[in-house]
């Protein structure tokens, strides 16, 4: 059994929780440059992430793709990861033990890219970083600072790209959040415009 490794930002060889790895197809990593000002954290991949080996594919990256270009972002200028990198059977959430046995890739990974701010898509990431009970249509475009991996970070509460789909009451909520998201970059520089938290 690998306790896994990390090449870079890529997580490779892991096997720390046997009933994900008999059910993936590829572990997902995050995408994105390695320098990214924005850094966005989902749950755990679905089918066509397992299948295409990227996370927020299909109906959710769709969204997520729209919402960028409409905050005036671009994908390939953010960095996308998943608290978890295999596919939970079924679709569930991930456990807590497999979002805690996957929780030091992120950390690396949040470390090394140094983001303005990390944006956590939907409740499940949320809780994960933030460590505590999130109500995220309530909470959604908050910054609230948190320690992550011994570092004080920013991040920013976001609904899931999904909730968009089944409940369009969430759109503009998810767009306003974006557009704050868009506030931590400068696209000159690539630096963040609003200086210290």
């Amino acid at each position: 059994m690998s306790d896994g490794e990390m090449d870079g930002l890529e997580v490779v060889a892991c096997e720390r929780c046997p009933e994900l790895v008999d059910n993936r197809g590829r572990i997902v990593s995050g995408v994105g440059p390695a320098d990214a000002d924005l850094l966005f954290v989902g749950e755990a991949p679905g089918r066509y992430e397992d299948e295409e080996g990227e996370p927020f594919v299909g109906r959710s990256g769709d969204v997520l793709d729209d919402g960028l270009r409409d905050a005036g972002l671009d994908r390939g200028d953010v960095r996308i990861t998943n608290c978890v990198r295999c596919r939970p059977p079924d679709n569930r959430d991930p456990t807590d033990d497999e979002r805690s046995n996957c929780r030091g890739y992120l950390e690396t990974e949040i470390d090394r890219v140094d983001p303005a701010v990390v944006v956590t898509l939907g409740k499940v990431p949320a809780e994960h970083l933030l460590e505590r009970d999130v109500a995220v249509t309530s909470e959604a475009g908050d910054v609230v600072e948190a320690e992550i991996g011994g570092e004080r970070r920013r991040v920013l509460v976001c609904v899931h790209p999904a909730a968009t789909l089944y409940d369009p009451s969430q759109r503009e909520t998810f767009a306003s959040t974006l557009e704050r998201a868009a506030d931590f970059t400068d696209e000159s520089s690539g630096q963040s415009r609003l200086g210290d938290f």
